[in-house]
Order: C-alpha cells, then structure tokens, then sequence
C-alpha cells in the first residue's frame, strides 16, 4: 500500500450535531484533544467544500470533527441531504447527542440560557420543536450517544474510547452495588439479586469489612454457587451488550443488590467490572450504600 493510500484509510471525518444543551460542545472539545481539526458552527452548504479539501489531503488533515446544529435556522433541514451525498463519496460518520426532555430543561435552567428555538415560548416548546426538527438527521446517524446520565468526564471516556481506538466498543457499562434495605437504584437497566449467597455480615471476623477487602472477598468466592453465577451473568452481559450497542444505547448500568449493600454486592460488582473490562468494554464501578452504617 502507498503512503498516500495509507493515509487515505486512516482519514476520519466526523459530522458532529444533535439537540441543543446535549453536550456537543464538550464532544466536540474532546475531538480536538484526539487531534481532530475542529470546526464549530459549520454552515451546511459548506461541508462538501470542506470534504473535498479534507479528501485531497491539502493542510495533512488527517482527522475532523465538523459540528452542525440549529444554530444554522432552516438550513439544518438541508443536513439529511447533503449527508447522504457525502457518505456516497466519502468515508464519513455522523454522531448525533441527545439527551432526555427532563436533563435538557435542567441544564437550560441551571445555565439560564434561552433555546435557540424557544422563541418567545417555553424552554420546553423549544425542546420539543428541535426534537422534531432533527428527527430525520437522527435517522440517518452512524453513532446516537444519550447524554442523560452523563458527567463531563464519563462523556469524555466514552467519545476517547470510541474514536481513539476503534476496537473498544461505544457503551459505558457502570456496575453497582447496593443494599435492597436502601431500595432499588432508580437508574438501573438490569437488577440482579445476590442474597442467595451465604452472607459475610454473620461471620463475626468478617463482619467489620466491606466486599473490597481480599478476606471477605475470598470467603465469597469460595462457595461453588458463587462461580456459576458470576459465569451466567458473564456470558449474559457478553450477549446482551452488542445488541444494546446496535440500539443506540449508550450508557449501561448493571445494579447488584445484597441486604445492606457492604459485602456479597460489592465484591461481585468489583469481580463483573474487571471482566468486562478485560473483554475491552469502558466500565465503571460503583457502590451507592457501602458507607451506610453496620447494624
């Protein structure tokens, strides 16, 4: 392969857009630390000007990010158009961040911003009109990242996993622990109940530490049902993950719960972290009442 064929391949050209107050901007912050050449505010009808520049290799651009939104007016209805026309001719993805109606009337309260199609209306009104104005542009989307549950660095960790290295796949799976004396984490997609195992807290040299010591976390592990769990739950995530991935969804939370949330559920989450983690998927780990109070 030539030099110039080679560099040609390792060309990325990304179409950045989505809802207003999603995060595009932090999004797009984070292609220009990749080492994308970032443009913000992009008009429309100058993408396939750029695209032809950008695929002649004038400047040694290599990688870009381009964001479009409805800051352009109408012309944004132009975007599905001429999107297609480019992914023809080009090597192009188009990434689109949303966010729920509730998290993008918080953030344009929190900021006092008024929508850019708010007009004289409702923050509310102007969600729900950009909504429907980029319905077709989300259509045709490559990647759809829900910004929901999100802070900055997580959202950061997930675009750097997606396009930094094209091998680590485009979901953040956070695992958490917790106790069902507290009630069950609101924001949990999957629920997986571990009070079936033989409980550290009635074992009095255990009971003072949490799942993260070795000790306990050893006494756990030691039982054969213990194993086959943590092969079942394995071998579950492993199948359903790509398939949420293919959805569009971007953000995963596995919750598992013990009574008081201190032993059987944090080691467990620590030990399904770690595999998921050894398979190249972005994980995190977190334990919600490990602090709670030993009664």
């Amino acid at each position: 392969m030539k030099r110039s064929d080679r560099k040609r391949h390792a060309r990325q050209l990304v179409i950045l857009t989505g809802l207003s107050g999603s995060g595009k901007g932090s999004v797009l912050n984070t292609f220009e630390d990749l080492g994308f050449y970032c443009v913000d505010n992009l008009p429309v009808a100058l993408i396939p000007t750029f695209s032809e520049l950008y695929e002649e290799g004038r400047g040694e651009i290599e990688r870009a990010a381009l964001l479009v939104d409805a800051r352009e007016g109408e012309q944004i209805d132009k975007l599905p158009g001429t999107y297609k026309k480019l992914s023809a001719e080009h090597a192009a993805t188009l990434v689109f961040i949303e966010a729920s109606n509730a998290a993008l009337q918080r953030r344009f309260s929190e900021t006092r911003r008024p929508h850019p199609l708010g007009g004289q209306g409702s923050i509310a009104a102007g969600i729900r009109e950009e909504r429907r104005r980029m319905a077709p542009i989300r259509k045709l989307a490559d990647v759809i990242i829900d910004t929901t549950k999100f802070n900055v660095h997580e959202l950061r960790q997930l675009i750097t996993d997606r396009f930094q290295n094209r091998g680590r796949r485009p979901l953040l799976v956070s695992v958490v622990s917790f106790g069902f004396r507290y009630g069950i984490p609101a924001d949990a997609d999957l629920v997986f109940d571990v009070r079936f195992l033989p409980n550290p807290h009635f074992v009095p040299r255990l009971r003072p530490f949490s799942g993260k010591d070795p000790r306990v976390a050893r006494y756990i592990r030691s039982f054969p049902q213990t194993g086959e769990f943590l092969r079942r739950i394995e071998s579950l995530l492993t199948y359903l993950i790509p398939h949420y991935i293919r959805e569009g969804k971007s953000y995963l939370t596995v919750a598992l719960g013990c009574t008081g949330g201190r032993h059987r559920s944090v080691a467990l989450a620590e030990v399904i972290r770690g595999a998921l983690h050894r398979k190249g998927h972005a994980t995190k780990v977190g334990h919600r009442d490990l602090e709670k109070s030993v009664s």
